[in-house]
């Protein structure tokens, strides 16, 4: 189902097996063996592992639900939502027993493991784009028909009340961006009136479907499920750091939008609202410029000190030149015609010792040459990670991107600003660029931005 990280410690190895073998006793199903850990979270963890002649596979909380923040259903609720999947058609995991404390094991669920892959750049390698999206139309259709009513109290997002959330965590992050002031400032003024609502699966992407031999063969991670617009869910899937290598594709990196919505109309889905998926893909893709901002303050309140979190935090910066791309056609002409501003003058190299960037090169060359032949699995991703963060901080030591402006996006908030003002969408437009490609200079939509901007 995805690529193996790790295999557990001894000590761990004993406690996880004992636990699964107690769980898998309740239904008759014999004790676990071959167990490996599945990529996921920090918090979230996946293993697989068979039992008999059954290959099942273990979504758990090693701590139990308090470590898993930010979640809108807990795992019990998760797994009883995928049961209710199931029920209605979906192409959801089969989930075969949930775990109890008496395991000893945290909070989860076992399920049968589905054949296919999640890794995005095997299914848009392999899959026929028109095909997939259109089977994508049909999953998501028969997802917002899930009954969801016996499943007890279920989170019901309101439009304007979940918005006012995301204004508070931004202005808690310290409101000093000038984009995502923009993007808020659009949002707020642009709120769709309410629906009929309807279960929204809320992470419904690349990454989160199997694919085997291009066709559709599941749908993962349920936890972020609510009640809201399913306009959300087929805006999720379109961003544009979703779609990957095929940022020009804009349905999940497989297709156009229209061919989406024709799937999932043709398959009894509502019918298509370009007014609604717009604020949707704006709202969402602000929603995950927060959540990668979150990620830096989840490091440094000691609740996860992994590297990767530090690294993801730095992606905000895909999130900014993406609202901006989405955005900008409300600037005058002009505006959209004026050159860009200069970028700053990058750190030339040193003719004496070392400045700091090169110092940094060469600890990522070492890593690299000398340590990366003797490490594997999860030390081998996190060395990658490593080389990852070292060389964010040499391009920022070298270029000296602009990152925040607190007295701009307080402007742009306020709407004493905006993308009418003379010169402030160039600004923007550089200030974007430079960040960017300090932070994530192959990110795809980088390359797109560059040529449209500045003509390259």
């Amino acid at each position: 189902m995805a690529l193996s990280e790790q295999a557990p410690s001894n000590d761990a190895a004993g406690v996880l097996a004992r636990g699964l073998a107690a769980a898998l006793a309740r239904i008759s199903l014999p004790a676990p063996q071959g167990l490996e850990r599945l990529s996921g979270g920090a918090n979230m963890e996946s293993w697989r592992f068979t039992a008999g002649h059954e290959t099942c596979v273990l979504r758990r909380a090693p701590g139990g639900e308090a470590l898993v923040g930010g979640r809108a259903i807990g795992l019990e609720g998760e797994a009883a939502l995928i049961r209710a999947a199931c029920k209605a058609g979906v192409k959801a995991p089969e989930v075969l027993v949930v775990l109890e404390p008496q395991d000893g094991i945290g909070s989860g669920f076992i399920m049968r493991a589905i054949p296919g892959t999640p890794d995005p750049a095997v299914i848009l390698a392999e899959s026929d784009g028109e095909v997939l999206v259109a089977e994508l139309g049909r999953e998501l259709a028969a997802t917002h028909r899930i009954d969801v009513s016996q499943l007890g109290d279920f989170p019901v997002f309101e439009n304007r009340e979940a918005l006012a959330t995301l204004r508070e965590r931004y202005l808690s992050y310290g409101g000093d961006r000038p984009i995502l002031s923009l993007a808020l400032r659009w949002l707020e003024a642009n709120v769709p009136a309410a629906v009929p609502p309807r279960l929204v699966h809320g992470d419904f992407r690349m990454g989160n479907v199997l694919v085997d031999k291009g066709h559709l063969t599941g749908v993962l991670d349920w936890e972020l499920a609510h009640i809201g617009d399913p306009h959300e869910d087929l805006a999720y899937g379109c961003m544009t750091v979703w779609r990957f290598a095929r940022p020009d594709r804009p349905a999940f990196g497989l297709a156009s939008v229209e061919a989406l919505a024709r799937a999932y109309e043709a398959a009894g889905g509502e019918t298509f609202d370009p007014v609604r998926f717009r604020f949707w893909l704006v709202y969402r893709t602000f929603w995950w410029a927060l959540g990668c901002m979150q990620m830096g303050n989840t490091w440094r309140g000691h609740l996860d000190r992994s590297l990767e979190r530090v690294v993801v935090a730095r992606r905000t910066s895909e999130q900014e030149l993406d609202l901006l791309l989405l955005l900008e056609e409300m600037a005058p002409e002009v505006e959209r015609n004026r050159p860009l501003p200069p970028a700053a003058d990058p750190l030339l190299p040193g003719t004496g010792e070392p400045n700091g960037a090169e110092v940094l090169t060469a600890i990522s060359e070492w890593l690299n040459s000398d340590i990366k032949p003797l490490v594997s699995g999860r030390s081998k991703f996190n060395l990658a990670v490593a080389r990852n963060a070292l060389g964010i901080v040499a391009r920022e030591i070298e270029q000296r991107p602009q990152a925040t402006d607190k007295s701009l996006a307080d402007d742009l908030l306020a709407g004493r600003a905006d993308l009418a003002t003379p010169g402030l969408l160039a600004r923007l437009r550089r200030m974007a660029l430079g960040k960017l490609s300090a932070d994530m200079p192959k990110y795809p939509a980088l390359a797109l931005a560059r040529a449209k901007w500045e003509g390259n």
